[in-house]
């Protein structure tokens, strides 16, 4: 039995790497990536633990193919864990020191596809960050001259239009130059949304797990990518549970219990996955508007409809999202399809 465990701190220019036996560390040496990348694929089998950042995915990938049993662990595990400065020999033996607690839960990483589709969602997601912004700051610069913008006559490019044609209103040619600027950028990120949920879209198509989770009750392009992202890995280390992947989305009560007395709270609101969370709890309210205007034909819709009759919509776009990444973590994990129990 190999009982050796190597701590691997990532940077930029450098790799910080401690090799311990038998919880006795061997050396904590600096690499460079090419010197790491050489030392992966002499060295022999053994357990390689890296501190999740923004190379993690690709390091393990190639510790896989070296036949290393790669893992991710936790940053701020590892920030407890430390016991003296923050340096990069103690960060790497602290990833050593937090791999070896007991029932110590590793975060399951992604494989090349799945980092391409989080690319794609990223870039998405920053055209509509600046989409809004942008938006947000030309209506508000308008306003300053009680230019209002209102959807129903057009929106914001229809009044930038009739600003830079109206010859009256006093606007000089500098100001015109730049606010014509503004709104091309505006069209442009348009544009850009547009094309990118085409291409999202086409990436959906040839994942047949984003296919099947498209069949559940709420669950569209974006949330079945966020859900395989997250769920459709080959090492489900972290999530064992279906309960585990609601909680890592933030769908289900923070809890607060101590001396044998149960406290349960709302929702946890600062999480990591407050994107994904927003896209489920949007498509389960958009589901359920469409379910209470008609008799339930599922045993779902008629859970759905009870449970808005008792607490709302709200609450009931929150449990359907939960029971939804529920779903979508039995789908994944056993390969089956979604079929919905009729009445």
């Amino acid at each position: 039995m190999n009982n050796t465990i190597v701590g691997v701190d990532l940077a930029t220019k450098v790799i910080q790497v401690c090799v311990s036996t038998n919880k006795k560390v061997r050396s904590n040496q600096e690499m460079t990536p090419s010197e790491f990348n050489q030392w992966l694929i002499t060295s022999k089998p053994m357990t390689i633990v890296f501190e999740a950042c923004g190379s993690s995915n690709y390091w393990k990938q190639v510790a896989l193919k070296a036949k290393h049993d790669a893992r991710l662990i936790c940053p701020k595990l590892v920030a407890h864990i430390r016991q003296s400065q923050k340096t990069d020999k103690n960060d790497a033996l602290a990833i050593v020191q937090a791999s070896q607690l007991p029932d110590i839960r590793f975060i399951s990483g992604k494989n090349h596809g799945q980092q391409q589709l989080q690319s794609m969602m990223r870039l998405r997601e920053l055209a509509v960050k600046q989409k809004t912004a942008l938006s947000n700051q030309l209506t508000s610069l308008l306003l300053e001259f009680n230019i209002r913008c209102f959807g129903k006559k057009g929106g914001l490019n229809k009044v930038i239009t009739e600003v830079l044609e109206d010859g009256e209103n006093g606007f000089s040619f500098a100001f015109r130059e730049m606010l014509h600027t503004a709104r091309q950028q505006y069209l442009a990120l348009i544009k850009s949304i547009a094309i990118y949920d085409d291409k999202l879209e086409e990436a959906a198509k040839e994942h047949s797990d984003c296919h099947k989770l498209r069949q559940i009750e709420g669950i569209g392009v974006l949330s079945a990518i966020n859900l395989y992202i997250l769920l459709g890995c080959t090492d489900l280390l972290a999530l064992k549970k279906a309960k585990d992947a609601s909680a890592c989305i933030g769908l289900t009560p923070l809890q607060h219990s101590s001396g044998g007395k149960v406290k349960i709270g709302a929702i946890g609101k600062h999480i990591k996955n407050s994107m994904m969370r927003s896209y489920l709890i949007v498509g389960a309210m958009s589901a359920i508007n469409q379910i209470v205007k008609r008799s339930a034909k599922t045993k779902k819709e008629q859970w759905i409809q009870q449970l808005v009759e008792r607490r709302g919509k709200r609450c009931a776009a929150v449990a359907l999202a939960n029971k939804n990444v529920r779903t979508a973590f039995a789908m994944i994990t056993q390969g089956s399809q979604y079929k919905a129990e009729l009445l």
